[in-house]
């Protein structure tokens, strides 16, 4: 009987630490791991938070937010002057990237004001350039949006740079508003980034 239970309290405590293991490594979120940490410009980021961009019925992306240390404001996130990275891995079929771009500008001007915008007005336009030129965006890719201090707003898909490196703090942080704005483009989805990890 003793042994029985001795058995029982080995495997269940092995169950435990796999799943403590499986934790550590990676976070998930509608079948979407993202990494605890990684490297953006030589720096090594902690995940911040995550969320998913709901699109009426439909799931439109899983997003994560990465940064050098765990923030849970918007302010502290744009104050930070280290690399940062926005991930958006994509759930729906298809997703036409001429619309994606034109939803990211939409949110990035109603969460800027009239100043800000035009301190940016440049980088904007290029930006939405950069997503009218590509190809349909299918499910599972990965689209990346990182902040390179010294360098600017580097944007991937799958890995491959996306147009031109855009410069300015300024730029970023108005793409960062799309979700962490005063008006975000989902209200769960800034808690979910902004969670602390």
């Amino acid at each position: 009987m003793k042994i029985r239970k001795i058995f029982v309290s080995l495997v269940t405590a092995g169950l435990a630490l796999t799943a403590y293991v499986s934790a550590v490594g990676a976070a998930e979120i509608s079948g979407v791991k993202f990494e605890d940490k990684i490297t953006v410009a030589g720096k090594t980021l902690v995940l911040n938070g995550l969320g998913v961009r709901q699109i009426l019925f439909f799931k439109g992306y899983a997003a994560a937010l990465y940064l050098t240390e765990k923030k849970t404001s918007p302010e502290a996130v744009q104050a930070l002057e280290t690399p940062r990275r926005i991930v958006l891995h994509i759930l729906r079929e298809k997703i036409d990237p001429d619309e994606l771009g034109q939803l990211f500008i939409a949110g990035m001007n109603k969460n800027s004001t009239k100043e800000q915008k035009s301190k940016v007005i440049n980088q904007t336009v290029k930006f939405g350039e950069m997503f009218a030129a590509q190809e349909p965006i299918k499910k599972d890719e990965v689209l990346t949006l990182d902040w390179v201090p010294g360098s600017g707003t580097v944007s991937t898909r799958n890995g491959k740079q996306i147009g031109e490196t855009l410069p300015g703090a300024e730029f970023y942080n108005a793409v960062l508003r799309i979700w962490l704005g005063e008006s975000p483009v989902q209200k769960d989805l800034k808690k979910g980034l902004l969670s602390g990890g």
